[in-house]
């Protein structure tokens, strides 16, 4: 991605969240996928800058001027199922092996020409969205982290199936491979928080949220886990939200060790695709995973990152095909 001298390392990423979120000054901040670089905006520097954001409906760099409305389909051209075949068996052979249980595969989706990025962030009806300059657009249904009152949430979203399919809901919840793969980020992410937080638990466990898309309806399941955070977490919110870096539904379990083998299996690094973003107003903090990506090329040319949690039941003909169907721009 373009403009990456305006990053900042990991450290200096850490140090000024807690200064700012120790002071009270509310900020945007942004990090890559493994948490290696990332951006820390003040409400006057994120003024000054050309980054559009918008959390829960709120826009927090003005209102996104008027642009023609993004009602095209996108153009895909996604990887050959021969590449992306080769790629699952390597998986599969580490996940039989022991090395991972499981473990979120993503490609880029190369896309037509024909893209305006600010159109389709004005259009795109999500919870979370960013418009970072020319370099990438995302909307992103899935929370990372919520923090008020002292208590820190977290929102795994792990299963997805076409709502249009007869009996969706039954046949998402039943499905062995999608429970046992919701399973295990649900107790990934109840390790993570144990680190940082006391008291952690399961509030809510594979609720359906269904989402519309400008062709389609998807059902996803997603849980609710918290645990409660020291009263002085603000001076040290840099060292909580990077201790859980990557994020776990989107790299998988045991952590580390899966990470190699995402590096092994995967065409590109991932950079902010499956990073996270998210806003401090002085009292409480909301996130996101940076999913539902677009970005631009040096080449100039648009891709879309897209994937799906791998475990030993998987098929490679159902990843394949979820895979391309995550592709969309969700206009309903």
């Amino acid at each position: 991605m373009n403009d990456s001298k305006h990053f900042l390392e990991r450290v200096e990423v850490i140090e000024r969240i807690n200064l700012l979120c120790g002071t009270g000054e509310p900020f945007l901040f942004i990090a890559d996928f493994k948490g290696e670089k990332g951006l820390v905006l003040n409400s006057h520097e994120l003024k000054e800058s050309d980054i559009l954001c918008s959390i829960n409906g709120i826009e927090l760099n003005g209102e996104c001027q008027h642009t023609d409305e993004y009602t095209s389909e996108l153009e895909l051209d996604p990887i050959s199922f021969n590449e992306y075949r080769n790629s699952f068996n390597k998986v599969m052979a580490s996940l039989k092996n022991g090395d991972s249980y499981l473990l979120n595969l993503t490609f880029p989706t190369k896309l037509g020409s024909n893209l305006n990025l600010k159109s389709i962030y004005s259009s795109a009806k999500a919870p979370y969205k960013m418009l970072f300059k020319e370099d990438f657009v995302f909307y992103s249904p899935e929370s990372f982290i919520k923090i008020y009152d002292n208590k820190l949430l977290s929102f795994p979203m792990k299963g997805t199936i076409d709502a249009t399919l007869e009996g969706a809901e039954s046949l998402l919840m039943d499905d062995i491979k999608e429970r046992y793969e919701h399973n295990t980020i649900v107790d990934l992410i109840r390790n993570d928080l144990s680190v940082v937080s006391k008291g952690v638990k399961v509030d809510r466990f594979r609720y359906i949220e269904q989402i519309k898309t400008s062709n389609s309806e998807i059902l996803q399941t997603s849980s609710q886990i918290s645990g409660n955070l020291a009263h002085n977490w603000q001076s040290k919110f840099g060292d909580i939200l990077f201790s859980m870096l990557p994020a776990g539904s989107v790299s998988g379990a045991p952590k580390q060790k899966t990470l190699e083998i995402i590096d092994d299996c995967e065409v590109s690094e991932r950079g902010f695709y499956c990073g996270v973003m998210g806003y401090f107003d002085g009292v409480s903090v909301d996130s996101c995973v940076i999913i539902r990506y677009i970005e631009r090329g040096d080449d100039g040319c648009f891709s879309y990152r897209s994937g799906g949690g791998i475990t030993s039941r998987s098929r490679v003909e159902d990843e394949y095909e979820e895979l391309i169907k995550k592709v969309y721009v969700p206009t309903i």
